[in-house]
């Protein structure tokens, strides 16, 4: 009596489809996935235009160092105390500039911690010079 070979199977997945279902994958998460925008800064600044001489008395000068202290026309402060000063020169002077002006090494925490002083301090008039070069 001869004995029968058992027949093996091949079992193959079929991947004939394989690219359209990574496509359809691809294209699911491309659509679901939101991508975190950063705000910055909303600093509305003027048209170009026409300069315009400024008295000295209506500028009010705001430096920042590289170790982040601040100073108010010479006097030097804590960024936290920015706004009450600021708010009582407005007081003062409703048609105050203010000028920040920073180092080249200034931290950019530092820098957005004076403008957001600022900004809670209701100053309107904020001129951003250019840092210098150390």
């Amino acid at each position: 009596m001869m004995v029968e070979k058992k027949k093996t199977r091949t079992t193959t997945i079929p991947t004939a489809t394989l690219p359209d279902v990574a496509f359809l994958l691809l294209l699911f998460f491309l659509v679901t996935t939101t991508i975190d925008v950063d705000k910055g800064l909303s600093l509305v600044l003027p048209p170009k235009g026409e300069t315009k001489e400024v008295s000295k008395k209506n500028i009010l000068n705001i430096l920042i160092n590289a170790e982040g202290k601040v100073m108010v026309d010479d006097a030097e402060m804590e960024i936290s105390m920015l706004k009450t000063v600021i708010q009582n020169k407005i007081a003062e002077n409703p048609n105050i500039i203010l000028s920040v002006k920073t180092d080249a090494n200034t931290s950019y925490r530092d820098y957005i911690r004076v403008l957001d002083q600022l900004k809670q301090a209701n100053a309107k008039k904020i001129s951003i010079a250019e840092p210098e070069k150390s």
